[in-house]
């Protein structure tokens, strides 16, 4: 029976691979002209992230305990699928080229840092007496939001997630606190500062000021402000319903503490590893000021093209490693069981975006080389172009190509960055496409993915891929809408 239904989810798949495939060719196939990949690459090389994508979307419901042994073997399928079709038609420099560029100067820096955050937070525990009433949830959530933009929404997330599931431990209903839990934390709340989200920090690299971002502020409390007033509601409706309430008034309190605490030294020397590198990529002694290039060990050369490893990303990597090492070293074993840390969500983040980014790499690089085609002119346009793309590409490159077209339109005035001059109202929708459309999917930003492992570890019962969708649909998107026509008409 579950071999029937995986050929017909199989089936499935192809049918929709097919179909897309159908119309990629009647619009054209190879696209524009010039020397760029992206003008070189057909559309229908965008075929085996679709198939990433509904592997993960449809595989889990069909056969989960298959999913969970096998998702290596998906993700390695699919980079094959791609990677084996481009060697051939584009020649192994090419090749070989792209896919050490996507996983040493894009992937690895990603795992680092998830990882050294991951790790160190996992060695920090909020013990004591914390029931999970819709004040208490509501509280958490609002810390958690506004600490996203100061210690990133990773750091943010797996520092919280945690304290919120105990204190609720004891309920039936809680779902949609984790699930609002990634929209504000995972998400929103990491806007205000370049720490706060990978693209904002990439906008940094390119000269926007470091507190530009908090200019910001006005679209995130607006969104903040609904979205826990509902979930506040939401979750009253539910607490109600509860039948352990009058156990929980009776239960002993314990007051609170933290243990672990040397932890935050160590998520200091990430955070201050990750402005840090800000700071040097502007150093003379770093880079090539002129051009904005890097100095670094040169490990591969291709088409006039070096791959250079920036001298600044090892300093950065190295930090954020010794940070995660002595947390692991440090922090008591007894801290981690109680904390229930496990390092199934890293590695399954690790195995699934391995797969994510090598085969996204022909809807970035057309993306890249066609994306003034698309008739971008208004703020509006910029923060739905970037933001459904954020919702299921990585939001960093994303952000960088829709930066560099809102600069491509020659502003008189705004922002001089090393793209060129930016009107603010187009870079801010930019900025907020990128780091709040990131909610729409478990794949928009990888603390969503971590986040819903964590809750499943702990017996909370997550909605699907597109279940988890018809959540973004219901609530985010006619959020987005009032955004668009307050914030970026």
């Amino acid at each position: 029976m579950k071999l029937k239904r995986t050929l017909t989810v199989t089936l499935l798949i192809l049918i929709l691979l097919f179909s897309f495939s159908g119309i990629a060719l009647a619009s054209g196939g190879e696209g524009g002209s010039g020397d760029a990949l992206g003008n070189k690459l057909p559309i229908w090389s965008i075929l085996p992230f679709v198939g990433m994508l509904l592997s993960i979307a449809i595989i889990p419901l069909v056969n989960g305990h298959w999913w969970e042994h096998n998702m290596a073997k998906v993700s390695a399928f699919w980079s094959l699928v791609f990677f084996l079709p481009f060697f051939a038609a584009y020649g192994s420099n090419e090749a070989i080229y792209q896919f050490l560029h996507i996983v040493i100067l894009d992937y690895i820096p990603f795992i680092i840092l998830l990882f050294g955050l991951f790790a160190v937070s996992g060695g920090i525990i909020l013990r004591g007496s914390l029931r999970g009433s819709p004040q208490v949830n509501i509280t958490l959530l609002s810390i958690g939001t506004l600490l996203a933009s100061w210690v990133g929404t990773t750091g943010a997330s797996m520092l919280l997630i945690r304290p919120l599931i105990r204190a609720n431990e004891w309920r039936k209903k809680k779902t949609h606190l984790v699930i609002f839990f990634i929209f504000l934390v995972s998400n929103i709340g990491g806007c205000l500062t370049p720490v706060g989200d990978p693209p904002l920090f990439l906008g940094f690299l390119r000269g926007v000021p470091f507190f530009w971002t908090m200019n910001l502020i006005g679209p995130m409390a607006f969104n903040a402000v609904i979205l826990l007033t509902i979930c506040f509601f939401m979750d009253r409706y539910y607490y109600k319903k509860e039948s352990g309430l009058d156990q929980m008034a009776k239960a002993e309190k314990e007051p609170l503490r933290v243990d672990g605490l040397q932890n935050l030294v160590y998520l200091a020397m990430i955070i201050g590893a990750v402005i840090f590198s800000g700071i040097l990529s502007k150093n003379a002694a770093f880079a090539d000021l002129s051009s904005g290039s890097l100095y670094g060990i040169t490990l591969y050369k291709h088409g006039g093209h070096d791959l250079v490893l920036p001298f600044v990303n090892l300093i950065r990597d190295s930090i954020i490693l010794l940070a995660a090492f002595l947390s692991i070293k440090t922090t008591s074993q007894s801290i981690r069981q109680d904390n229930r840390f496990t390092w199934s969500p890293i590695k399954e983040v690790a195995t699934l975006f391995i797969g994510i980014f090598i085969t996204m790499i022909p809807a970035l690089q057309i993306l890249s080389a066609r994306g003034a085609e698309l008739g971008l002119t208004m703020p509006a346009h910029f923060f739905w172009a970037t933001g459904m793309l954020s919702s299921f590409l990585d939001n960093a490159p994303t952000y960088l190509v829709f930066m560099t077209t809102a600069a491509s339109l020659h502003a008189p005035a705004g922002l001089v960055t090393t793209v060129g001059t930016i009107a603010p109202q187009m870079l801010a929708a930019v900025s907020c496409g990128a780091v709040f459309m990131g909610a729409n999917s478990y794949i928009g930003n990888a603390p969503n993915f971590m986040v819903r492992t964590i809750a499943e570890e702990n017996k909370i019962k997550m909605p699907s891929f597109f279940g988890y969708m018809g959540w973004s649909i219901a609530f985010l998107i006619p959020l987005f809408i009032l955004n668009t026509l307050i914030f970026f008409r």
